[in-house]
Parts: structure tokens; C-alpha cells; sequence
């Protein structure tokens, strides 16, 4: 186990044209893990979370700023110098050797006693829950079993920090879901430090501690998952993070209230002083699907528009509603009776309300009172 600690990373390309500047993956990163954490690298493809992910590994070289672990500046130090273990998207398995030749692999080329090999391989198997197929090989084996090998692998080598690169892609949805839950209890039964990589934002939520959400190579904000849904940074990770994403509508602000066409909503007191503190007139409103329901058109806060698109799913049914120049998701209990042309009203309390400068996108009037955003922890 071990802290790990990214002070100013950064990794820059340099351009192959004359002329042109470099290119920044990654652009002063900052983090300081607690020991045994398990840290989720999330956000869009080519935001920077695997170059992240390949520096602390030593597998990609950071032009900038320094990575510990351990309290060990290991910024030059090769990667197999830096006892920690690396679970791919692919799941890397030499085709010609067994579940126990695969997982025991780098013990050998350690030269470790083969009795103390063979303890190792048996305890990870049991953890794992494959004991039973250490003499097949990976063509035998299913997608989730492979990724178990894979695992355990890592495993035996009783490693200060575990770093997976989005480990869980190649299987179907059902197998994502069982095998996350499998990594979630394994962290908890080994208390290893952890980097997870995806671009997922639901295997993000149910599996990091923490969260790092990035764009274009820089923190958006780092937080617990109930404070990034709660109180996101500014609106991309709001539109990021929750699943149906986050409505927008541009908006006007004029005594405590904000509207458009088609929509008008009262501000709650946070809101309203965070408002009067500033000039802002024009602002973006968030409001997530799952918070509004079905009201009244004459309601102080009111959503009104053209029912286009009906989705229904049991358990709830989705709403897509044209509002002026806007689209509006709504999520809804089940057996709702709205048809395809319907002009619906809906509404949600002042509370449950983001707002957002139509500027700089921050957040207005609702913050973490954790460890929020990039600039806390620069």
C-alpha cells in the first residue's frame, strides 16, 4: 500500500511541424491519493486519463511536474522499478501457457522460490474464484474468466498501487456489471491503492471513492461521487456525470427567477444570494431528468413543451419534450399515459436547480464542501 502524489504533471508532444506548438496531453495535474484509495480517471475520449494513467506507470514519460509513490519521486525510475501492477483493456495472456503459468509469470522471471509461487497463485485463485482453472488455458476460458487471470496476475506480484486501464470494455453489459462489483469487493479485501481508467461515467459513480473528471488533458474537478452528482464544478461535469445527462436551457435572470421560452423557475436562497452577488443576466439552468414530474401549467416552476419521443422502460418511462429551442429529457415513473404530440407540463423544486455562467460555465450558488474542483487542489 502506498500514497500516491502527481504534483504539476504534465505531458506535452512536440509538434512534427515547423512552426507549430506543442501539443498537451496533460496539463498540470494534481492529486494526492489517501493509502488503499480507490481513484477513478473519467471523461471522454482523448481527455488525457490513460497518458495519466501510462506516467504513474512509467510507461509514458511525464515532461513535467513529479509522481510519488511512497513518499519516492519516481519520475525517472523504470517501470518495473516502481512495484506496481497494470491490468489492460486487453486482457494480455500468453496463449501457450495455463491460468497458473500466466499468473505466476512474473514471479518467475523474479526468481522466487516456486513453493512460494505456487502459494501466491493459489491464494489469488481463491480469491478470484478460479482455482478450479489454473490448468486450462485462455482459449478455454470465457471473456470474464480471462479478465479474472488477468487480475490475478496482478495480484500475486503484491503490488504498492494496482492501475487498470479500462479493464471491464471487452465484455458484455451484464458481465461489466457483475465483474465491477468483483473489483469493488477484491479492492476492499486488499486495500491496494487504485487507479481505474474509464470512460463510463455509471462504472465511475459505482466504483471510485473518488473521482477525477478531466477534459482536454486538464481536472474538471475531483470529488466523491454524491458531490460531483450534487454539486458539479461547472457544467460539463454536470452534463457529464448522471445517466440520463443533465439538461441545459439558456435563461434570462431577473427578480429571483429564471426563464425562457417555455420555462420558468423561482430561485431557491442559495441561488438567489449567490445571484445578487454578482451581474450575471444570462445563465445556463441544469435541471436532471429524474427531478422533474408531471405539474401544473400555472406552477411557479414549470417546464412547457411538445411531447416528442416516449420511451417506456417499466420500472420508468423517458419523456423527450421540445421546449422552444431546447430538448428536455424527462425521466418519469412507469405506466405514464403521455402520447406522442401531447403538450406536457412539467415541474421541479427550486432546490434541485443548477445554474451555471453562460461564460465560463462554472457552477453559481452550490458548492462541495469537500475537495471540489482542480483548483482546490492546486
Amino acid at each position: 500500500m502506498a500514497i500516491v502524489e502527481l504534483k504539476n504533471v504534465a505531458k506535452r508532444y512536440e509538434s512534427q511541424h515547423k512552426g507549430s506548438s506543442s501539443n498537451n496531453a496533460v496539463d498540470n495535474f494534481n492529486l494526492v491519493t489517501r493509502d488503499g484509495e480507490f481513484v477513478v480517471l473519467v471523461g471522454p475520449s482523448g481527455c488525457g486519463k490513460s497518458t495519466t494513467m501510462r506516467m504513474i506507470a512509467g510507461l509514458e514519460r511525464n515532461t513535467g511536474g513529479e509522481i510519488l509513490i511512497g513518499g519516492k519521486d519516481v519520475s525517472q525510475v523504470p517501470p518495473k522499478e516502481r512495484d506496481i501492477a497494470m491490468v489492460f483493456q486487453s486482457y494480455a495472456l500468453y496463449p501457450h501457457m495455463s491460468v497458473a503459468e500466466n499468473m505466476g509469470f512474473s514471479l518467475r522471471l523474479k526468481k522466487r522460490p516456486a513453493e512460494e509461487i505456487k502459494q501466491k497463485i493459489d491464494e489469488a485463485a481463491q480469491t478470484l474464484g478460479i482455482e478450479h482453472l489454473l490448468d486450462r488455458k485462455p482459449r478455454e476460458l470465457s471473456g470474464g474468466q480471462r479478465q479474472r487471470v488477468a487480475l490475478g496476475r496482478a495480484i500475486v506480484r503484491n503490488p504498492q498501487v494496482f492501475l487498470m486501464d479500462e479493464p471491464l470494455s471487452n465484455l458484455d453489459a451484464k458481465l461489466r456489471v457483475d465483474m465491477r462489483a468483483e473489483i469493488v469487493k477484491l479492492h476492499k479485501r486488499l486495500n491496494v491503492t487504485t487507479f481505474y481508467v474509464t470512460h463510463d461515467q455509471v462504472e465511475a459513480m459505482t466504483m471510485g471513492e473518488r473521482i477525477v473528471v478531466m477534459k482536454d488533458g486538464e481536472i474538471q474537478q475531483i470529488d466523491t461521487p454524491i458531490n460531483l452528482y450534487d454539486f458539479p464544478a461547472n457544467r460539463f461535469v454536470a452534463g457529464f456525470i448522471g445517466n440520463p445527462s443533465m439538461n441545459f436551457l439558456r435563461a434570462r435572470h431577473a427578480d429571483g427567477a429564471v426563464s425562457g421560452p417555455g420555462f420558468a423557475f423561482t430561485l431557491d436562497a442559495a441561488h438567489t444570494q449567490a445571484m445578487a452577488s454578482r451581474r450575471v443576466v444570462d445563465v445556463w439552468v441544469g435541471v436532471r431528468p429524474e427531478h422533474l414530474r408531471i405539474g401544473d401549467a400555472a406552477g411557479a416552476n414549470r417546464v412547457e413543451g411538445t411531447v416528442d419521443v416516449v420511451e417506456t422502460l417499466g420500472a420508468v418511462t423517458m419523456v423527450q419534450l421540445s421546449v422552444g429551442e431546447h430538448v428536455v429529457t424527462a425521466q418519469l415513473p412507469g405506466h405514464q399515459t403521455v402520447r406522442i404530440g401531447d403538450t406536457l407540463t412539467l415541474t421541479c423544486d427550486s432546490d434541485k436547480l443548477h445554474l451555471f455562467d453562460s461564460e465560463s460555465e462554472l457552477a453559481i450558488g452550490r458548492e462541495s464542501t469537500s475537495q471540489p474542483s482542480a483548483a482546490a487542489e492546486a
